[in-house]
């Protein structure tokens, strides 16, 4: 069964210092190396900032309103994802609680539709 997995920053990289990010970026480059060699990550990339976001709302009168910057004001911003392919949730909650990074992970199921 294939997941989203997003890997929300709450704040933990930023009380790092330079020394400790660089070492657990490392960590987290084995890890995703690792589950990737091993068939677990389908892919994923990490994303620039938040603040380079720019939101596309569309209301239900039809209008649409583009901004800067992220959808939501939230301690927690999604820096990058996953796409994991395991036997099941429990499978993916596992792969998640592995994560070297201090994040939070949101697991989804994938909704696979024939010809997307």
């Amino acid at each position: 069964m294939r997941y989203m997995m997003l890997i929300c920053d709450n704040g933990g990289w930023g009380q790092l210092s330079e020394e400790e990010s660089g070492k657990l970026y490392g960590r987290v480059g084995e890890w995703w190396n690792e589950q990737a060699a091993a068939g677990r990550i389908i892919e994923g990339h990490q994303l620039q900032p938040a603040d380079t976001a720019t939101t596309v709302r569309r209301g239900a009168d039809g209008n649409v309103t583009v901004t800067d910057g992220p959808f939501l004001e939230a301690k927690e911003v999604v820096g990058g994802y996953g796409i994991i392919e395991v036997p099941d949730l429990d499978a993916a909650i596992a792969l998640a609680s592995g994560w070297p990074g201090p994040d939070t992970i949101e697991i989804r199921p994938l909704i696979e539709q024939a010809g997307m």
